[in-house]
């Protein structure tokens, strides 16, 4: 019995060897004793519970969130204070939702690339935000104080940072360039100010010598030296709140219920080099794209083209650059229109640069001259736009066009610039603000004039006239030209006042707004 007893039993612990892991040789023993036998397993092939696979979950880093907004706000770290400016503020981008829909969609082209940049500075991610409350992320923002750009750079600055300012190009709304300059400036202005970003902000604005003066003084005085405590004009007072208003917001949209439109947090744009002036129309049909986007991706180009030499970096959709290049090496050298031009008795270069909307240096750089010296009967090649002008919707000339056709009152008034003029003097001959007389002509109130430069002024009455306001009801048969010749009016006065731009005919019955001089006609 305790032969059958022992072989039973090895041949049970035999078959459950055989549901664990088989190992090359069995080194099993077997002791016996008077009363019985037992069979001894080495450790090797002692059963071993199996712990179950642990997958470790995903890291969730800035980088790897799907919306760049989100990336800026896990990486917000300047302290919110209570205080109630950031309140104002704060209340006031919640009520306007609408305000931080348009900014994201004007910040989609750009948000990420600025993102990355001060990212790899190491510097404060709400430096980011800056350009929502310098320009509300409108590349071709200009402000009463001559600034320009995202970033808002003033001439001199601009200049101090490497942004070229010319015929053809303002590096201050070239968005990489300005971007780099911006974040230099904001450095240095940290290294200034002793590593404390509320003070290298608040000189950001208003510069880095008022706000040393007002750290002086409240040392003086024995106050404290922090961004709230210091006296600073009312825009720079309200300039850092209104930033750590809205970075308060970024980073707790949940808690507020509001909703940013999401920015896709990878790269949607790509820097090229053409090395080569191109005609923006033609380089947009090398990218497959409309002129209009080509030149809302790049402000900086002032004309019709890029710079005949020094800038002419393109920033264009990423999916279009392989075509872009493909394009540019099949045709490289034809990216510009030439024109041979006759000289006619009168002509001098300075006239035909302004008529063909370039400057003298390019028409003498094309025509190998040293001096601007021209006969009657020359030829010239003139470099040209390879469209009308209208299709280079936001150059330069197009958009001031935009502004100064803005109606800023019932009559408008152009002035021609002749020697001596200024903002100043034009506007208190003509009983207005010349702040008001910059705005309406895209300037500053410190810019310079220029003979022969067309200024508008906008009026409430013309100086001896009655003005009134008449609704004149069409009847048939009549037009636009006929209506202005009775009431002693301009047609482009009527089609202003009542929106007719769209409308090809008028209707019977049809109400027409007018504002009549009635000491000129009888109503």
């Amino acid at each position: 019995m305790r032969f059958k007893y022992s072989w039973v039993t090895l041949l049970l612990l035999a078959g459950c060897q055989t549901t664990q892991p088989t190992t090359e040789k069995s080194d099993a023993q077997t002791t016996s004793g008077n009363d019985s036998t037992v069979t001894v397993a080495p450790a090797s092939s002692v059963t071993t519970p199996v712990e179950p696979e642990v997958v470790a979950a995903p890291v969730v880093t800035p980088q790897s969130q799907q919306d760049v907004w989100k990336r800026i706000a896990m990486q917000l770290e300047m302290p919110i204070p209570n205080h109630k400016k950031v309140d104002y503020y704060r209340t006031w981008y919640l009520k306007h939702p609408n305000h931080l829909k348009t900014v994201s969609k004007r910040a989609e082209p750009f948000l990420f690339l600025i993102t990355e940049e001060i990212e790899k500075r190491g510097l404060p991610l709400e430096l980011a935000l800056l350009p929502v409350v310098e320009s509300s992320f409108d590349a071709f923002a200009y402000s009463h104080g001559s600034a320009a750009g995202l970033w808002q750079f003033v001439p001199s600055t601009g200049k101090m940072y490497g942004l070229e300012q010319d015929f053809w190009y303002d590096g201050r709304r070239d968005v990489p360039a300005a971007t780099g300059a911006a974040l230099d400036f904001l450095t240095d202005l940290n290294q200034r100010f002793d590593g404390n970003w509320s003070h290298a902000i608040a000189a950001y604005n208003s510069g880095g010598g008022r706000v040393s003066s007002a750290i002086r003084k409240n040392k003086k005085l024995g106050k404290p030296i922090d961004f709230f405590s210091l006296d600073l004009p009312k825009e720079t007072s309200s300039y850092v709140p209104k930033l750590l208003a809205l970075a308060d917001v970024v980073a707790n949209q949940e808690k507020y219920g509001i909703e940013i439109p999401p920015i896709a947090n990878k790269p949607v744009v790509e820097l090229v080099q053409p090395k080569e002036q191109l005609d923006l129309a033609i380089a947009a049909n090398y990218a497959g794209i409309s002129v209009r986007e080509l030149q809302s991706l790049n402000p900086a180009y002032n004309q019709w083209a890029t710079s005949p030499d020094g800038n002419t970096q393109l920033l264009l959709p990423l999916d279009s650059v392989k075509k872009f290049n493909t394009e540019l090496t099949a045709n490289r050298g034809k990216g510009m229109k030439v024109v041979r031009y006759k000289v006619k008795s009168g002509d001098t270069v300075s006239v035909l640069a302004r008529k063909y909307s370039t400057t003298s240096q390019v028409i003498r750089s094309a025509n190998n001259m040293s001096n601007n010296n021209i006969r009657v009967g020359q030829h010239l090649l003139i470099p040209v736009s390879t469209k009308d002008d209208k299709a280079y919707s936001l150059s330069a000339s197009n958009r001031l066009a935009k502004t100064q056709a803005t109606a800023r009152g019932k009559f408008k008034v152009t002035h021609t610039v002749t020697k001596g003029d200024s903002l100043w003097s034009i506007a208190k001959a003509n009983k207005v603000s010349h702040t008001s007389l910059a705005k309406w002509n895209g300037m500053g109130p410190r810019d310079t004039l220029r003979v022969g430069q067309k200024l508008v002024i906008w009026k409430n009455s013309s100086d001896g006239a009655i003005i009134r306001t008449v609704f004149y009801n069409v009847r048939s048969g009549d037009t636009v030209s006929g209506i202005a010749s009775k009431f002693k009016v301009k047609s482009q006065d009527i089609v202003k006042w009542n929106n007719l731009q769209k409308k090809k005919y008028l209707q019977p019955g049809q109400k027409l707004k007018l504002y009549v001089d009635v000491t000129k006609v009888s109503v």
